[in-house]
């Protein structure tokens, strides 16, 4: 089975040796034998969250490198290359792997965005297949292109096998012959205007899937984009924003009005319209966070738009999508601060709901904040972050290293974010991925609002996950026996290699 993971005791090795450290010197200090250490610097042993941290305290290396997340995306995505069925008959072993991005990262990165195009090329390849199917233009065209070739077919046949026909009878059948013909042009040059537009249309990404990808090189942390929080923070009134001087700084401001409770309400996509209306049944921290990020949209616009262009993003579309996202960035900066928020996390372990109640915000806000506390130097828990909808389709992903998650549709049955929904609580599971990567995942179903009777309530379910070796700084590792046997779990049917897995739904590839 592959493993996707980096050797982060060969990296604690070789960092002691350059500093001149003795193994047992070095033990002593972190208030571990000798022999444990050992254990660690052949990955013999997992290394609990805070040991780590002191591993790195000591050495002078920062948590990202020490982990070796900055190279496990990479190893990811050309060990998911390496399994296409295209590649069969190539046998590249994961250490292979692991040494080729060690030694040349370039290669390794290369490789990775040639995996990312090949996926493109498939989906581009599905969607045309659907439309061949489906589109009923496409169909007109060929229908029609089909039922020329067909009477021009029958006309030749007629003409070449039936010796006895008059002048008259051959003179017409050759009038059709040639009639079908010249009819059969312009419906072809039709289809092939169709498949040149379509083809100017066609981008080398999904705008969503491109912003997605910008964000996650930028590991969701924008430091810039805290600072412009911080400033707008002050400008609405301090720490404790209020929605009633939000509100009135917006109309004051941008002539943007707040309306709660008008018919058919919902608010804005774009936070740029002149009106933002709220059912009355939307949260507080719900309402806020649409104001904030409208206010932000206005407040912050130069900041926004550097941002967006340091993405490096190929569409306007895609520009568009990611001005959205880095607003609602600011908007949940404003309404958590960095430090106060992480100092707060720290102390109360990183229990989400006890963290949403006190900052007053929902359990989604809480646990997206999470997900951005990435400073370096006062970095939190590095977590992942799931968002499913009833169906089990996957509205929001941010990825860890070894953590598999599928670009689009639905993950794996197994994980504790689709037993959430039936629950009503917390659910935590240990589970160990294809790729060898041990998590702890922690999932609570939220409502969006509270509706009314007549209404549907929306409901998702949020999920964070987070590395074994950092679970013991959560109040979710606790009582969890985290070196016990894990479930096993993979990213979603088609791409999992566990063939043996009695709750595959799809063959896989």
């Amino acid at each position: 089975m592959p493993n996707h993971r980096t050797p982060i005791g060969a990296r604690i090795r070789r960092k002691r040796l350059a500093a001149g450290i003795a193994q047992g010197a070095l033990a002593r200090s972190l208030g571990i034998s000798a022999s444990y250490l050992n254990l660690i610097e052949n990955n013999k042993r997992s290394i609990g969250g805070k040991l780590l941290l002191r591993i790195g305290e000591r050495l002078g290396i920062d948590l990202e490198h020490l982990s070796g997340e900055s190279e496990a995306r990479t190893i990811a995505a050309v060990g998911d290359l390496m399994a296409e069925p295209l590649m069969a008959g190539i046998d590249i072993d994961a250490a292979a792997i692991r040494d080729l991005v060690a030694r040349f990262p370039e290669a390794g990165v290369a490789l990775a965005r040639l995996h990312r195009a090949y996926d493109d090329a498939t989906m581009e390849i599905e969607v045309l297949q659907h439309r061949l199917k489906s589109d009923p233009l496409l169909s007109q065209l060929l229908h029609e292109i089909l039922n020329r070739i067909a009477g021009i077919k029958s006309g030749a046949e007629i003409l070449a096998d039936i010796p006895d026909l008059t002048e008259a009878e051959r003179a017409r059948f050759v009038a059709t012959i040639n009639s079908q013909a010249r009819e059969l042009v312009p419906t072809t040059q039709s289809l092939v205007a169709y498949f040149d537009q379509t083809a100017a249309r066609q981008r080398p990404l999904s705008p969503i899937r491109e912003v997605d990808e910008a964000i996650f090189l930028n590991k969701n942390h924008f430091p810039k984009l805290e600072h412009v929080a911080d400033e707008l923070r002050r400008e609405l009134g301090g720490a404790e924003t209020e929605e009633a001087a939000v509100a009135e700084a917006l109309e004051k401001r941008f002539g943007v009005a707040c309306r709660i409770g008008e018919p058919s309400a919902s608010p804005t996509d774009t936070g740029e319209e002149a009106l933002l209306r709220f059912p009355e049944t939307m949260s507080r921290p719900a309402r806020l966070f649409w104001m904030l990020r409208a206010y932000a949209t206005h407040a912050a616009a130069a900041s926004l738009d550097e941002a967006t262009g340091h993405l490096t993003l190929s569409t306007a579309e895609a520009k568009t999508l990611a001005r959205r996202a880095l607003s609602s960035y600011v908007a949940g900066a404003i309404m958590m601060p960095y430090d106060a928020f992480l100092s707060m996390a720290e102390e109360r372990r990183y229990d989400v709901e006890l963290l949403s109640s006190l900052a007053g915000v929902s359990f989604e806000q809480a646990a997206h904040r999470l997900v951005t506390l990435r400073r370096k130097g006062r970095e939190g828990v590095p977590f992942g972050f799931l968002r499913a909808d009833r169906s089990g389709r996957l509205t929001k992903r941010f990825p860890l290293p070894g953590l598999t998650i599928p670009g689009f549709g639905h993950g794996c049955l197994l994980w504790p974010i689709y037993d959430a929904f039936s629950t009503g609580g917390v659910e935590r599971q240990l589970s160990i991925f294809p790729g060898g990567g041990r998590f702890l995942l922690v999932a609570k179903a939220v409502s969006k609002h509270a509706a009314s009777f007549r209404e549907k309530p929306l409901v998702f379910s949020i999920m964070l996950a987070c590395d074994v070796v950092h679970a013991d700084r959560t109040v979710y590792g606790d009582g969890v026996d985290l070196g016990g046997k894990p479930v096993e779990v993979g990213p979603s049917c088609l791409p999992c290699s566990r063939l043996t897995c009695a709750h595959r739904q799809q063959i896989p590839v």
